[in-house]
């Protein structure tokens, strides 16, 4: 048995760190059917429309580079760029099923998939400083460091257990 999951800080903490997981999963999905849904359209006239809409200045830094990102999407990249979001929102959406239902394995998957992200992240708050990022990298250091904390912790209690039994 699960040494925490009658630990309602716990199960807190862990279903706090499933939703960010889900909503990072959600986020992705309708990002990923966004996109898919440009697939055989004009995507100038998207982009141009886009901009419009929210009333972009065109000759902004970052509309340069959303033009350049845009003009580079193609049918098959799309279904590329889906494969990876469909593959990544599937992880997210295993994981955040198995943190809510306080499963070890689940805060192993969090602490391994938080843990590979964090190189990258920090690289690119390096890179591109940015309050947004800088939180991005705080909120999956804080999280992987958690969930190392929970596992060294139930293996610790699962050694005192044996202990006693032992002793007993």
């Amino acid at each position: 048995m699960h040494p925490h999951v009658h630990d309602p800080d716990h199960i807190k903490g862990l279903r706090t760190v499933a939703t960010i997981e889900f909503t990072k999963g959600v986020i992705v999905v309708l990002a990923g059917l966004g996109l898919f849904s440009m697939r055989h359209r004009d995507i100038w006239e998207i982009a141009e429309s886009f901009l419009e809409f929210f009333h972009v200045n065109p000759y902004h830094h970052y509309v340069g580079v959303f033009i350049d990102l845009v003009s580079r999407v193609s049918d098959m990249r799309l279904w590329k760029i889906a494969v990876v979001a469909s593959v990544y929102t599937t992880l997210r959406f295993i994981e955040a099923y198995g943190l809510w239902y306080a499963l070890p394995w689940a805060e192993w998957l969090a602490f391994a998939s938080g843990t590979i992200y964090i190189p990258f992240e920090a690289a690119d708050l390096i890179h591109r400083p940015t309050w947004f990022r800088l939180l991005v990298l705080v909120v999956n250091v804080v999280i992987v460091l958690y969930m190392l904390y929970l596992r060294l912790d139930a293996l610790e209690k699962r050694r005192a257990a044996r202990a006693r039994q032992t002793a007993g």
